[in-house]
């Protein structure tokens, strides 16, 4: 069972009749940004109201193929979880927007925080006395992104065993997506986390960046990326899916049968403007620029224009 809070970002005593609502499943890392983008969208149009709905990407999806949720959008921290989970049956197209990258996110007080840096990281994170969280990869692709980040990181510092040996430490502390993390950390129940970069920035952490061999933020280095790979939970019940290494992308869509299919294509042309966008890079939340889909031909009118005619076959 899946427990969801709905978070309005505005709300008022009254409510019109003719008041549009609009439901968005996100991932749990784009909690802060969107939530600011749809009280600016509410301002802008006083006649539509946005619920949000957070959780892992997986999950947003599974929501939908699964427990037939209602929703008009899908935002997912992996263009993957859109593509594979959703494409053709519950959506036609998606837009990858934004990018980030993995980091691992502690507090002064975490323990060897002033000794922990780039490259002895692995070294501390597998000290006895401490602990540190990650996500789950059937729920979140943070949590497989995890995974893909220690067995690059095996490769990188050439140290067989790498990989085997950060996965299976601390499994108790694993939780169904990124932002759970944040949780463990503050309450000192753990020392550090892998988390995404922008989430670090949102809430004041301190973080390592990663060398861009193994923290997947960088497109030209897909080559390198696409040399791992894990097995995660699929779209029926038993079934695994091959999630492959990738840089790292977030997507968007509106479901086939949104309730609110125009006004959920109206508020993806604000979030898309410049002026949405601002809001996500203010959040560490850096745009994709250019954006880009596979599905250029699918996609509704008032969304081309922020997509370059390259993403044309």
């Amino acid at each position: 069972m899946f427990l969801a809070i709905l978070i309005r970002p505005s709300e008022s005593k009254s409510q019109s009749p003719a008041q549009k609502e609009l439901i968005i499943f996100h991932a749990g890392s784009l909690s802060v940004p969107i939530k600011q983008v749809a009280m600016e969208y509410e301002k802008r149009n006083p006649g539509t109201k946005i619920y949000l709905e957070s959780a892992g990407s997986l999950v947003c999806a599974r929501k939908v193929t699964e427990l037939k949720k209602p929703c008009d959008i899908i935002a997912s921290s992996d263009y993957f979880v859109i593509n594979e989970l959703l494409i053709p049956d519950y959506a036609s197209w998606s837009i990858r927007f934004a990018t980030n990258e993995i980091v691992i996110a502690y507090l002064e007080k975490s323990k060897y925080s002033e000794e922990i840096n780039s490259d002895n990281w692995m070294d501390i994170l597998q000290r006895k006395d401490v602990i540190y969280s990650r996500s789950d990869p059937d729920s979140d692709p943070c949590g497989y992104r995890t995974l893909f980040t220690f067995m690059l990181a095996e490769k990188y510092c050439k140290k067989p065993g790498l990989s085997e040996e950060m996965s299976s430490k601390d499994k108790d502390y694993i939780r169904p997506k990124e932002v759970d993390l944040v949780a463990l950390l503050e309450s000192n129940a753990i020392d550090y986390m892998f988390q995404y970069k922008s989430v670090a920035i949102q809430h004041g952490l301190k973080y390592i960046e990663l060398p861009k061999e193994i923290n997947l933020s960088d497109p030209s280095k897909n080559d390198i990326y696409s040399s791992v790979s894990t097995y995660v939970a699929g779209n029926k019940p038993g079934i695994k899916m091959k999630v492959t290494g990738d840089y790292i992308n977030y997507s968007i869509t509106v479901l086939n049968n949104a309730p609110q299919k125009e006004e959920a294509v109206n508020f993806l042309e604000f979030l898309l403007s410049p002026e949405g966008m601002k809001i996500f890079k203010s959040n560490g939340q850096e745009p994709l620029i250019p954006f880009n889909t596979e599905q250029f031909d699918k996609l509704p009118l008032q969304l081309l224009k922020y997509l370059p005619e390259t993403n044309k076959k």
